[in-house]
C-alpha cells in the first residue's frame, strides 16, 4: 500500500470516528463520569481519535519531510515548523496528545472536565487537521 493509501484509510478512520465522538458529546460530564458504560465508550473513542490524529502527523513527517520527531508532541511541531499546520492548530493537537496518554496510563483518574473539554471544543481542531490533509495529501 503507497504511503497516500495509508493516509488515505487513516483518513477514513478519522473521519469515522468523528462522528461517533460527536454523538457522545450529548453525554453530560455526570453521565460520562457515573455510567461505566458511557464512560468507557467516551474514553475509548477520544483515545483512538487522537492516537490517529498522531498516526497521520506522523505519516505525513515520514512521506514529506526527512526528520523524525523524538515524541508525539513534536510531530505536530515539525508540521508547524514546516508551515503544514498552523502553530495554533499544532498546539491544539500537543493537547491532544496529552490527552491520549492520560487515557493510556490513567494519570488522572478524575479527568472529566478534560474528556469533556475535548468532546465539546477540541472535535472542531480534530476537523481542521483532518480536512488540511485531505486538501494538502489527498488532491
Amino acid at each position: 500500500m503507497t504511503s497516500n493509501a495509508f493516509i488515505t484509510k487513516r483518513v477514513s478512520l478519522a473521519k469515522k470516528y468523528l462522528n461517533i465522538v460527536r454523538r457522545l458529546a450529548k453525554f453530560s460530564k455526570d453521565e460520562i463520569q457515573n455510567d461505566d458504560m458511557i464512560r468507557g465508550s467516551v474514553e475509548w473513542y477520544v483515545y483512538i481519535i487522537c492516537q490517529i490524529c498522531i498516526d497521520l502527523a506522523n505519516m505525513i513527517i515520514s512521506y514529506k519531510y526527512e526528520r523524525k520527531p523524538i515524541n508525539y508532541n513534536e510531530s505536530f511541531l515539525i508540521l508547524a515548523e514546516e508551515k503544514y499546520i498552523s502553530r495554533n492548530l499544532a498546539d491544539s493537537m500537543i493537547e491532544l496528545t496529552e490527552v491520549r496518554n492520560m487515557l493510556a496510563f490513567e494519570y488522572e483518574k478524575n479527568g472529566y472536565d478534560i474528556i469533556v473539554d475535548v468532546l465539546n471544543n477540541k472535535v472542531k481542531d480534530i476537523d481542521k487537521f483532518v480536512l488540511v490533509i485531505e486538501k494538502k495529501i489527498l488532491k
